[in-house]
């Protein structure tokens, strides 16, 4: 179990606090929701627990294949609702890997993207297509 806190600081910032480790973030609303965006909104941090996720998720699966992933990179560009209540509807996902398409035997990456707690937390609602760049 793992404890996070925060508080509302006004003018639509927060600031949160990892219990574990005492590190902090903070948030801002953004531009098109009254806030002034100097920072991640909170929405933004889904996109991007999303994206970290499927990096983790995939790091650990490469070990156990004896792959390297260091330097994959990606790039999840967050679409919200237009209507009301806002919400998140997509969440186009990219994932650039160090290693080719045939060093994933059986399809473990591919299938592990996919797979991410994160991923799997989502909302149906949530349209989430994820596309791997192989290294050619």
């Amino acid at each position: 179990m793992v404890k996070i806190s925060g508080e509302y600081q006004g003018d639509l910032h927060c600031a949160a606090t990892h219990g574990p480790s005492g590190r902090t973030l903070e948030t801002d609303a953004p531009v098109d929701n009254q806030g002034r965006g100097e920072t991640f909104s909170p929405t933004d941090l889904v996109a991007t627990a999303l994206g970290t996720c499927i990096l983790t998720t995939m790091g650990i699966a490469a070990r156990r294949l004896d792959l390297d992933l260091k330097g994959a990179r990606f790039e999840v560009t967050k679409e919200m609702s237009a209507d009301m209540p806002r919400r998140i509807v997509r969440l186009a996902t990219h994932i650039w890997l160090p290693v080719s398409r045939s060093t994933d035997r059986d399809g473990v990456l591919e299938r592990t993207a996919h797979a991410c707690p994160v991923h799997k937390s989502l909302s149906p609602a949530v349209d989430v297509p994820i596309v791997l760049h192989w290294k050619e």
